[in-house]
């Protein structure tokens, strides 16, 4: 089975770089999935920049929406899969659904359905992150943490990218948050908390 490693952090924090070394650390094969769509010169710029800092072995797989189905088909490759990022891959579903929405009252916000929808996609490919051969190694971003986004599209943005990261996180073996290049290993201390704060079977 994977062993299914969530990266967060902010925009620049060095995650992509983190996660690249931890890729290459097993010295296996290498899968990279990328998520980002290309349609300026600035995006175009971004894309070739992180490509330049990528071993040129790598295996590449482009797929803006579709993780689950990538990931079934390389269930069984004796390999690491780096993707980056999730965030990117949960904006171009949200935008695909919404230029699909027959909604007029709120075009720019997700429906509970809609959004339900694209959770499911994010729990699909989190349960098959855990179960496939492959380490699975996952880039997000925390994009709740500054002030209240002023447009609807914005707020819906960020709260649909803050469900995926908790649904991700529940089920990855590790979490790491990135901070300023350095990576704080977050679950465990996270878990424990947690299970120290449910309560007590009362013995009788």
């Amino acid at each position: 089975m994977s062993n299914f490693i969530l990266i967060t952090g902010g925009a620049r924090s060095g995650k992509s770089t983190f996660a690249e070394q931890l890729a290459a650390h097993p010295g296996r094969p290498v899968i990279y999935i990328a998520t980002a769509q290309v349609f300026d010169k600035e995006m175009a710029w971004r894309v070739q920049k992180h490509q330049q800092q990528r071993p040129s072995n790598w295996e590449l797989i482009e797929e803006p929406f579709d993780i689950p189905s990538v990931l079934e088909g390389i269930r069984s490759e004796n390999a690491v899969i780096l993707l980056d990022c999730v965030t990117i891959w949960l904006s171009n579903l949200m935008l695909k659904s919404l230029s699909s929405s027959s909604d007029s009252h709120y075009p720019d916000t997700l429906t509970p359905e809609a959004e339900e929808k694209i959770l499911d996609q994010v729990r699909k490919a989190a349960t098959l992150a855990q179960e496939i051969t492959p380490q699975v190694i996952m880039v997000t971003n925390e994009v709740g943490q500054g002030i209240v986004p002023d447009n609807p599209m914005s707020r819906s943005y960020r709260d649909l990218a803050g469900r995926g990261n908790q649904l991700l996180a529940h089920k990855a073996d590790k979490v790491f948050w990135v901070v300023s290049g350095y990576p704080l290993e977050v679950k465990q201390s996270g878990q424990e908390l947690l299970d120290s704060l449910k309560p007590r079977q009362e013995h009788h």
